[in-house]
């Protein structure tokens, strides 16, 4: 009788053992998760990604979107938190990686697609065929009037002018104090700093004089403000890339075509479109990238 007796505590503690180590164990993930920065153009694309993804897959996306600055969301992808978000490539050079910019956009490239495999075990996908720079913007009258073309022109009147920037263009090694340094550009004040969402009302309503905008905002054009030049190539490249966990490609091979299928099909004036759709004409970014797709074939 004592032997059955331990016979069946031994059988229930190995059936405990077996249970506990099968719990252990991560769940298969059935899903991806897309995040982005807080943003108009980071949401279109992460809403872009996540329609082709499942359109392309079948595998279901979350989306995270409006998460933060760079580092925040570069910090969720390295969590596990997303899978997938879209960076630029000078600003994963310069912001993630602390590294100075130099040689040809496929340079940038190759030098932030090596690094980020080697340091965070991340992959650089194929870049989407635009890119997006910071742009010094100022009012159109006021361009014209003072025949403002340039950041080299805007050192002139800088001293008499507010300048208005979101928080991380303050703060990035490819910001604002370095390109202050470059131009030579004293502000009156120190700048203003403000929601990205907001900068260019206050350029209109005269809150401020310049705001570091980006290129490829689609309010720039509608409400007849100017980009000026970057004639001394301060900047560096920002080809809009999609990054991914090399494990989640690993568990879902399929999604290196589905990125690679939109690789180069979004240029510079596709995405000011879509995103003066959202920023401008208040549409739904879902429903403007769906009639982005159909239209491209996508």
């Amino acid at each position: 009788m004592r032997r059955v007796v331990l016979l069946v505590l031994s059988f229930v503690y190995l059936l405990n053992v077996v249970f506990f180590v099968s719990g252990c164990k991560k769940a298969a993930q059935t899903k991806i998760t897309i995040g982005s920065k807080f943003f108009t153009e980071q949401v279109v694309l992460a809403e872009l990604l996540a329609q082709h993804i499942e359109a392309r897959t079948g595998i279901p996306v979350i989306r995270k979107t409006n998460l933060g600055g760079t580092l925040l969301v570069h910090k969720a992808l390295l969590s596990g938190d997303l899978d997938v978000y879209v960076e630029y490539t000078g600003t994963a050079l310069t912001a993630v990686l602390n590294e100075a910019p130099q040689g040809t956009s496929a340079d940038v490239y190759n030098r932030v697609k090596k690094l980020y495999s080697e340091r965070f075990h991340l992959e650089v996908t194929e870049p989407l065929g635009f890119e997006n720079t910071f742009a010094m913007v100022i009012r159109g009258d006021d361009a014209k009037n003072l025949h403002i073309r340039t950041l080299s022109d805007l050192a002139s009147v800088a001293p008499k002018w507010r300048a208005g920037v979101g928080y991380e263009f303050l703060e990035r090694p490819d910001g604002l104090p370095g390109l202050s340094a470059r131009y030579n550009l004293h502000f009156a004040g120190s700048p203003k700093v403000m929601d990205l969402g907001l900068i260019y009302r206050a350029l209109v309503d005269h809150q401020v004089d310049v705001v570091a905008g980006n290129s490829t905002d689609g309010l720039i054009d509608a409400l007849g403000l100017v980009a000026l030049d970057d004639d001394r190539h301060y900047f560096p490249p920002y080809d809009a890339v999609p990054i991914i966990q090399e494990s989640t490609l690993v568990q879902f091979p399929a999604l290196r075509g589905a990125l690679a299928g939109l690789g180069g099909k979004l240029s510079a004036s596709d995405i000011r479109r879509l995103n003066y759709a959202v920023d401008g004409q208040h549409q739904d970014a879902a429903a403007v990238v769906r009639a982005f797709r159909q239209s491209k074939g996508l």
